[in-house]
C-alpha cells in the first residue's frame, strides 16, 4: 500500500513572455483571479532544466475558486524567453493541452464565442461520447473544455480550473508507470486506436492515434482536495513515428506548458516509490535544503520533480505554509493537520480575500 497521498492537481505551469499580460487574460477568460502567491526571485534548484544556470523569474500561482487546479504563470527575467520554432502538433511529446472543467459544454462554447476567443472546433463527441471542444489562448497554448464534476463554489462562471492534461507520449504502456502507478490514474475510461473527428481541427490532428483516458479509482483527499476536486489524464500516441519533444533545445520556463504539478502529502515516501519505479527525483528541495522548507515568497514547503519516459515534467509540492488572510498575517501551518483531511469550507472560502480585480 502506498504511504503517500496525491491530493489533486495543484496547478499546471505555463511559461509566458509577460506575466502581467497573460495573467489578465487568464483571469478574464478562465477566472484565475485568486492569487495564492506571487514571487520574483532566482530559480536556483532547477539546474537540470535551466541550462545548468540559476535563472531569475517572476511567477504567480492563481486559482479559480469554483474548482480545479490553478495556473502557475512563469516568466524568465534576464533572458528572452525562447518560443518553439514549429507549432506543437499531435504526435509531439509533452503536454499538448490543458483540460479545463466546465459546467455546461454548450454554455461554455457560447461564452468563448461571444468573447471572440480563438475556438478550434465546435463541440464534438470524444471516444467516450462526451462532447468537448478546444480553444487557443493568444500565446498559442491549447485548452480543452471538458464537463467536470465536484464543484466547490458557484461564482456564476462557465469554467473552473485545471481538470487534467492531454499528454503526447511515445509508448502509452511505459508512460502509465508514471500516470497510473505513481499518480494513481488507474482506471481506463477508454483505450482506442483510430482517427478521431474531435481532434481533426488541431494541428496534426488528422492522423491515426492511440488515445487512453485515465481516471482515479480513489477520490482525492487532503487539505485542498475540496477545491482541486477530481481530475483526469489522457495519453495520446501516434501509430507512426513520434514527433518532436516540445521542450527540446529550450529551457523550463520558456513559453508553453512547462509542467504538471500535484499537491501531495508524504514527499519522502513519494521519493522512495518513484525511485523503486525507475523515476528518481531530478530536483529535490528537501534534500537540497537539508529538510528545511523552501520559501516561495508567500508560501513554503517542499517540491520535487520527476520526468515521464519522454521528458514531460511532473512536479510534487508538499505545502507546509500557505497564506489565508495575508493582510492580517494569517498563514496556515499544514504540518499540524491530518494530511488526509480537507480543510473546513470556511477556511477555503477565505481565499476569496486574495482575489485580484482587473
Amino acid at each position: 500500500m502506498k504511504k503517500y497521498n496525491i491530493c489533486g492537481i495543484q496547478q499546471i505551469g505555463i511559461g509566458v513572455k509577460n506575466v502581467e499580460e497573460a495573467w489578465k487574460w487568464y483571469i478574464s477568460q478562465f477566472g484565475m483571479d485568486c492569487r495564492i502567491f506571487e514571487d520574483e526571485a532566482e530559480a536556483k534548484l532547477m539546474l537540470p532544466y535551466t541550462g545548468g544556470e540559476p535563472r531569475r523569474r517572476h511567477a504567480v500561482l492563481a486559482v479559480n475558486l469554483q474548482s480545479g487546479g490553478g495556473f502557475e504563470i512563469w516568466q524568465h527575467k534576464g533572458r528572452e524567453p525562447l518560443t518553439i520554432k514549429e507549432e506543437i502538433r499531435l504526435g509531439d511529446l509533452g503536454i499538448i493541452a490543458c483540460k479545463i472543467k466546465v459546467k455546461n459544454i454548450n454554455d461554455a462554447y457560447s461564452y468563448f464565442k461571444n468573447n471572440g476567443i480563438s475556438i478550434l472546433n465546435e463541440p464534438a463527441s470524444g471516444p467516450d461520447g462526451v462532447k468537448t471542444f478546444f480553444v487557443k489562448d493568444p500565446y498559442g497554448n491549447i485548452f480543452q473544455m471538458v464537463v467536470g464534476d465536484s464543484w466547490f463554489l458557484n461564482e456564476h462562471r462557465e469554467t473552473g480550473g485545471t481538470y487534467g492534461a492531454l499528454i503526447g507520449v511515445s509508448d502509452i504502456d511505459k508512460s502509465r508507470k508514471v500516470y497510473s502507478d505513481i499518480l494513481g490514474y488507474d482506471i481506463v475510461v477508454y483505450d482506442k486506436t483510430e482517427e478521431f473527428p474531435d481532434l481533426a481541427s488541431l494541428p496534426g490532428g488528422n492522423g491515426r492515434f492511440r488515445r487512453v483516458l485515465l481516471k482515479r479509482s480513489e477520490p482525492v483527499t487532503g487539505p485542498f482536495s475540496k477545491l482541486f476536486g477530481n481530475s483526469i489524464m489522457e495519453l495520446i500516441s501516434p501509430t507512426g513515428v513520434a514527433g518532436k519533444k516540445i521542450y527540446d533545445e529550450r529551457l523550463w520556463g520558456d513559453p508553453g506548458f512547462i509542467h504538471l504539478c500535484f499537491d501531495v502529502q508524504g514527499i519522502d515516501e513519494i521519493r522512495d516509490y518513484c525511485s523503486e519505479k525507475g523515476f528518481p527525483f531530478t530536483v529535490d528541495t528537501k534534500k537540497s535544503y537539508e529538510g528545511n522548507s523552501f520559501d516561495m515568497g508567500e508560501a513554503a514547503g517542499h517540491f520535487a520533480y520527476i520526468a515521464d519516459p519522454d521528458g514531460a515534467l511532473i512536479e510534487f509540492v508538499e505545502t507546509q505554509k500557505v497564506p489565508i488572510l495575508k493582510k492580517l498575517g494569517w498563514y496556515l501551518d499544514l504540518r499540524k493537520r491530518d494530511p488526509h483531511k480537507s480543510l473546513p469550507n470556511w477556511i477555503l472560502k477565505t481565499l476569496r480575500f486574495s482575489k485580484v480585480k482587473l
